[in-house]
């Protein structure tokens, strides 16, 4: 790890439709990665790509009616509005595939210059059989991966393996000019392109989801040390386990296929956050409804201790917290912390409190006052609330108990629940 200058690449979208729950593992690991690097080292340099061209981009560009620019513009402000709603550090760069394709047009140059590809009928191919470690990032034998392959076979390739570097765009499809004629990139092309005009042929960390694994981090891995054999590409690899929903892959055709747009409007993006913090990030989750909705109740809590302690803004991390994320980024050991420290703050222990807030703040959490959270998101603005309360109070002293009963029961079912306290009415959501 270069202390002086930590360098990360974690695959980003390809913007064709919203995000669903699948891809936040992802991008969610790496924030909290991102967070806790920043907090230890100096200089951090995170880069997330946008792929911007591909064949689903295109075809659902065809599908809607649509222009590609526009639909990729659209995609990628509603993946941003996504991230940002959850708190995900944007990161430092942000490179477009399509602002890229001279860096990729150079790299197949030199794959081909050093006899690790070859053309074939309009393609450039990489030669899989001419990089030896091939396969060795996914522990996988060239023979059982061409024997359980979701590769595309083509006559023109050498080995069934081969994939694609550059490939021939029609007439009606995006392309760009090229001595191999008009096309345009591999996905895998794209992303080794990217990393090594910002992070150089050498840097720490690379970061995706496991689905990855093979073929994509494998293809990357393959095509950047050929081009660059005295560097070592990525050095440590970061996968992120699979996201089921009820048991099941998370599929349209099971209808259990959610985005993240339809989460935030079931629960507060803090509640998301923490389901999600709540198991390792290599390890399955499963996510339901019931779930988040735990997690919205358990982020009340969190959220009342710090009402009743409110903390000190400046407080450090405690240790135990630190540690467990710097132990392979171990979230759940570290939200088992905040529950022994809301305990404390429950109690009036202010330095629980402190330990509390500064710790969640690194897990991106508290981003909002108690007040925000209990009565932010309301079909009801809090003036017409409070006005509310004052006409049930006058009902209350004039004996009017079921005008008081009507208001208390109108303003339940707008979400908005009162809490009579000897020092007055308050309220919250439901």
């Amino acid at each position: 790890m270069d202390a002086d200058n930590v360098r990360l690449y974690f695959c980003g979208p390809t913007v064709y439709d919203r995000v669903h729950l699948g891809n936040l593992r992802a991008m969610l690991c790496a924030d909290v990665l991102v967070r806790l690097l920043k907090a230890r080292y100096e200089t951090v340099t995170y880069v997330r790509n946008i792929t911007d061209i591909d064949d689903k981009i295109i075809a659902r560009a065809r599908n809607n009616h649509e222009d590609i620019d526009a639909l990729t513009t659209r995609t990628t402000k509603e993946f941003h509005d996504d991230l940002n709603a959850l708190s995900i550090i944007a990161p430092d760069i942000e490179p477009r595939a399509t602002q890229h394709i001279d860096d990729m047009l150079a790299m197949i140059s030199s794959l081909i210059a050093h006899h690790h590809a070859y053309e074939a009928e309009g393609h450039v191919l990489f030669d899989v059989h001419s990089f030896d470690s091939y396969g060795a990032l996914s522990g996988r034998s060239l023979e059982d991966m061409q024997a359980g392959a979701r590769v595309e076979v083509a006559p023109y390739k050498r080995n069934p393996g081969d994939f694609v570097l550059w490939k021939p765009s029609a007439e009606d499809e995006p392309g760009w000019d090229s001595p191999y004629g008009r096309g345009r990139p591999g996905w895998h092309l794209e992303c080794s392109a990217m990393s090594q005009r910002y992070l150089g042929p050498s840097f720490d960390i690379h970061g995706g989801g496991n689905d990855l694994l093979f073929p994509h981090h494998e293809n990357e891995r393959a095509q950047s040390l050929c081009c660059t054999p005295d560097s070592a590409f990525a050095r440590y690899w970061l996968h992120v386990g699979m996201l089921l929903c009820n048991g099941e892959k998370m599929s349209k055709s099971l209808g259990n296929f959610h985005t993240i747009h339809k989460a935030l409007e079931h629960a507060p993006a803090e509640a998301l956050r923490l389901l999600y913090l709540g198991s390792h990030y290599r390890s399955t989750l499963d996510f339901s409804w019931e779930k988040l909705d735990e997690a919205r109740r358990i982020m009340d809590r969190f959220y009342r201790a710090l009402e009743k302690t409110p903390p000190r803004p400046d407080s450090a991390v405690p240790r135990p917290v630190q540690e467990a994320l710097c132990d392979d980024l171990n979230t759940p050991l570290a939200i088992a912390e905040l529950h022994k420290y809301a305990d404390g703050a429950m109690n009036g222990q202010q330095e629980d409190a402190d330990s509390l807030y500064a710790a969640g703040r690194l897990l991106g959490l508290f981003g909002l006052t108690s007040s925000e959270w209990f009565q932010g998101d309301v079909s009801l603005d809090a003036a017409t609330i409070n006005a509310l309360i004052n006409q049930r109070l006058e009902a209350r002293k004039a004996k009017d108990f079921a005008k008081a009963d009507q208001i208390r029961t109108h303003l339940t079912e707008q979400g908005i629940l009162l809490e009579d306290t000897p020092n007055g009415t308050t309220w919250r959501k439901a």
